[in-house]
């Protein structure tokens, strides 16, 4: 284990965060404000889009055994299992679409393709991660509790493998995220009874063996001469689903100059110093209308941690205007395209794999956040008069 020094506090003065709060929040009200039926249309178009794909794949895999079928068959499953689980499952499990009253697609009753139980998933993700995004020690998020993603996580000799481990997490994504909900290691810290998990584990189990058997059982026979190529392409679009998934998700969190926290940063954080957190903890990808909306609007991860129940369609309304806030406030705003922000991800991953003490120090280290350069950025802006 090699202890490092704790990063300098990202938080600002109190009256600058407070009117950078103030800001942000008057960008929400606004959204909200605006909500209606253009909303409404939208989320419904993708969600007819989505079951429309998914029955043309369907019944393209129940003749698969000619090849152009099974190519247009696992192309058409892919897209609709990206658009449920992107676009659809996770941003209706925020209850970003609650205020539409429709029970048909409500957080409390939304139930996604995908191992995890919906409970579970609002948990881990939505009341932890989006509570506590990047802070060592509160977000087990932070490389998903196998992963070293920051210098204040003890390095132990497994990190040497987590290059290969995190590679093989892709296409098995669901499933890694379905133990992780489990919990399992907060039994061991005294957070969580063993009762409590072995109800967590029976219900995964039933919603796993839905899963599979839907996807590996039921329609390859009904597939009929077909059950083979069917199943070859259920399992391929679930792989293909999970390591987009993984891109995403990583590219969103993890590039090199996303910035993690110490549970001392926390202390009476105010709900300005808590958007700016968000700010300084996320990455963007740059991208265009279609792209946007396969990664579930999560390209716009930093519009996403600071307003996680407002429609997902509305991030790319609100990013520029978060983006020009940032610059107004002298902050930094991680945005790159898919390859830069991959690159950057895996040399994160790459860099901590290794022991501390074997890397170079630098002071502008991006794994040590923006304070590492500038103590106080929204200080800093307003002295070098880019805050006015």
């Amino acid at each position: 284990m090699t202890a490092t020094a704790p990063t300098a506090a990202p938080a600002a003065p109190d009256d600058r965060a407070a009117e950078l709060g103030a800001e942000l929040d008057r960008l929400r009200a606004e959204i909200v404000a605006a909500r209606g039926a253009d909303d409404a249309r939208y989320i419904r178009t993708v969600i007819a889009v989505q079951r429309g794909l998914e029955t043309g794949g369907r019944l393209a895999l129940a003749v698969s055994l000619f090849p152009p079928a099974w190519c247009a068959g696992t192309a058409m499953l892919t897209t609709a299992k990206i658009l449920e689980n992107m676009e659809l499952g996770h941003n209706v499990l925020h209850g970003q679409w609650d205020w539409m009253g429709d029970a048909a697609i409500h957080s409390t009753t939304w139930d996604w393709d995908f191992l995890t139980p919906a409970d579970a998933w609002k948990h881990t993700h939505n009341h932890l991660h989006h509570a506590y995004t990047n802070v060592v020690g509160r977000d087990r998020d932070l490389g998903y509790t196998i992963l070293r993603m920051s210098p204040e996580q003890p390095w132990h000799p497994v990190h040497l493998l987590q290059p290969l481990y995190a590679a093989l997490l892709a296409p098995v994504f669901e499933w890694g995220i379905a133990l992780y909900d489990l919990e399992a290691d907060a039994v061991t810290a005294g957070r969580k009874s063993v009762r409590t998990l072995l109800r967590d584990i029976a219900g995964l189990a039933r919603k796993a063996a839905r899963q599979t058997a839907k996807d590996y059982v039921l329609f390859p026979l009904l597939a009929g001469p077909s059950a083979l190529p069917c199943l070859l392409g259920n399992l391929a679009a679930n792989s293909l689903r999970n390591i987009w998934a993984h891109t995403v998700i990583f590219c969103g969190h993890f590039p090199g100059d996303v910035q993690t926290f110490t549970e001392e940063q926390l202390q009476g954080e105010s709900r300005g110093q808590w958007y700016l957190r968000q700010i300084q903890g996320s990455a963007n990808i740059e991208g265009g209308f279609l792209f946007h909306v396969l990664t579930g609007n999560l390209s716009h991860q930093i519009e996403h941690h600071l307003f996680p129940d407002l429609p997902s369609n509305r991030y790319a309304e609100l990013a520029p205007r978060v983006r020009q806030l940032c610059t107004r406030y002298g902050l930094p705003y991680v945005t790159g395209p898919l390859w830069r922000q991959y690159t950057s991800m895996w040399g994160r991953i790459l860099r901590h794999a290794l022991p501390s003490r074997l890397l170079p120090a630098h002071r502008d280290d991006p794994d040590k956040g923006f304070a590492a350069v500038v103590d106080d950025p929204l200080a800093a802006a307003t002295a070098s008069g880019t805050l006015h």
